[in-house]
C-alpha cells in the first residue's frame, strides 16, 4: 500500500471492515485504533516489535529445575496458566480510553460469554444501530477476546451506555466460537447492507461476489501427527486436557472450527466464480514449539517471525473441495503475488470511492 499511495498509507483506510479473534482481536484493535491525529495508533510494521517486546512478559517461561515442572502441572489444574497481568496492563496503556466506536474503520471482534454460553460480537455496526450498550473500552474488549481458556484467566467488566444502563459481560477468547471470525465479519456486512441507510446501498444482501477477502491464520499442527484415534480411544477427560503439554481437546475444537469457515468460504467464493477475491494465508505444516500458543523465548519467537517471512514465499493454497484439504493452487503464483494483487485493487477502491465522495 505505501509502495502505491505514500508512507502515510494505513490498512485501515482501505478496509471496510477488520476482524480478529484471540491475539488478532488485539491486531485488529492496534491497526485500527485512533492516536491524537485521528490516525491509526499504529502501522503494520509496529506490530512484530510489539510482539518480540512484551511476548516474554505476557508469558513468562518456566525454568525446569527440581520440583518446578510438577508445581507447574499442579498450578494449571488449579488455574489459568498465566495470570494476565502484564498482558492486561499494556493492553490498557497503549489503548487507554479508546472506545469501540472510534476506530478508524470498522471493526468486529468476536468473544464469548460464559455466564449465557453465547458469543458476544462487539462489531462497530451494531453500537451504529441496536446495541450502544457495546460500546466498551478497546482494551476491554481486546483482554476477554484474548483470554484463552487454560491459558489466560477469564474477564469481567461493566460498561455503561449513553442512558446510563450499566451492561455486564463474563467474557472469554472469542477463538471458542469464531476462531477465523471471516464468516462474522461478513455477516455483519450482511445485517448492514440489509438496513436502508447502510453506506452499501448499490450492494444485494446476498451479493458476495462483490467482496475482496483477506484471511489470515495464526498456523496450525496438522502434519506432526501427534494424535490418532488408537491413543485417543484409551484417553479419558484428563488426557483430552493436558496430553502432551497442550490441549487436544481446544485444539480440535479451534482447527475444525477455522477450517470449517474456510471450506464454507472457499465453495461459496467458487460457485459465485468469485474465487479470486478470497485469499486465505495459512500455515498448517508447523511442528513442535512453532506451532506453541505460548513459548515466548527469543529463539522461537524469531523462528516464528522467518515462518511468516517463508510464508510469503509460499504458492497460494486453497481447500480443495473434493477431499477438504489446504493445498497449493495451481498457476494461482505465490501468497506475496497475491497480495501485491490485491493492493493494486484496494488502492484503486480508495481512489475511486475518494472521487465520488471526497469526505468519505
Amino acid at each position: 500500500m505505501q509502495e502505491l499511495d505514500g508512507e502515510d498509507a494505513r490498512l485501515a483506510d482501505y478496509f471496510d471492515v477488520i476482524s480478529g479473534t484471540s491475539t488478532g482481536g488485539l491486531v485488529t484493535a492496534m491497526l485500527t485504533a485512533p492516536n491524537e491525529h485521528n490516525r491509526p495508533l499504529f502501522a503494520a510494521k509496529d506490530i512484530k516489535p510489539f510482539y518480540l517486546e512484551h511476548c516474554p512478559s505476557i508469558f513468562p517461561q518456566y525454568r525446569c529445575l527440581r520440583g518446578t515442572l510438577l508445581a507447574k502441572f499442579i498450578r494449571q489444574l488449579g488455574g489459568p496458566k498465566y495470570d494476565g497481568k502484564y498482558l492486561h496492563g499494556v493492553v490498557r496503556e497503549k489503548l487507554g480510553d479508546i472506545r469501540l466506536h472510534e476506530t478508524i474503520t470498522n471493526v468486529v471482534i468476536p468473544t464469548f460469554d460464559i455466564k449465557f454460553l453465547q458469543p458476544t460480537i462487539f462489531s462497530s455496526y451494531q453500537i451504529k444501530s441496536s446495541t450502544p450498550g457495546f460500546d466498551a473500552k478497546l482494551s476491554d474488549i481486546c483482554i476477554s477476546t484474548s483470554a484463552a481458556p487454560t491459558y489466560l484467566p477469564a474477564y469481567h467488566f461493566t460498561n455503561k451506555d449513553s442512558n446510563g444502563n450499566v451492561h455486564e459481560f463474563n467474557l472469554i477468547d472469542g477463538s471458542v466460537c469464531a476462531n477465523n471470525p471471516t464468516l462474522v465479519a461478513m455477516n455483519q456486512i450482511t445485517k448492514q447492507i440489509m438496513d436502508e441507510d447502510s453506506d452499501f446501498f448499490s450492494i444485494k444482501p446476498t451479493d458476495y461476489g462483490r467482496f475482496l477477502i483477506i484471511s489470515i491464520g495464526t498456523g496450525a499442527a496438522k502434519n506432526e501427527g501427534k494424535l490418532n484415534a488408537k491413543k485417543a480411544a484409551k484417553w479419558g477427560l484428563l488426557d483430552w486436557l493436558t496430553y502432551s503439554g497442550s490441549s487436544p481437546l481446544i485444539d480440535v475444537f479451534s482447527q475444525s472450527n477455522a477450517d470449517m469457515v474456510d471450506f464454507h468460504l472457499a465453495t461459496l467464493t467458487q460457485a459465485l466464480h468469485s474465487q479470486e477475491n478470497y485469499l486465505r494465508i495459512q500455515d498448517d505444516t508447523l511442528t513442535g514449539t512453532d506451532s506453541s500458543v505460548d513459548i515466548s523465548t527469543k529463539e522461537n519467537l524469531e523462528r516464528l517471525c522467518q515462518i511468516g517471512e517463508n510464508l510469503l514465499k509460499k504458492p497460494v493454497s486453497r481447500v480443495n473441495l473434493k477431499n477438504g484439504r489446504f493445498e497449493p493452487l495451481e498457476n494461482g503464483g505465490t501468497n506475496e503475488e497475491a497480495i501485491k494483487r490485491f493492493a493494486k485493487i484496494l488502492s484503486e477502491e480508495r481512489r475511486l470511492r475518494e472521487t465520488r465522495s471526497p469526505s468519505h
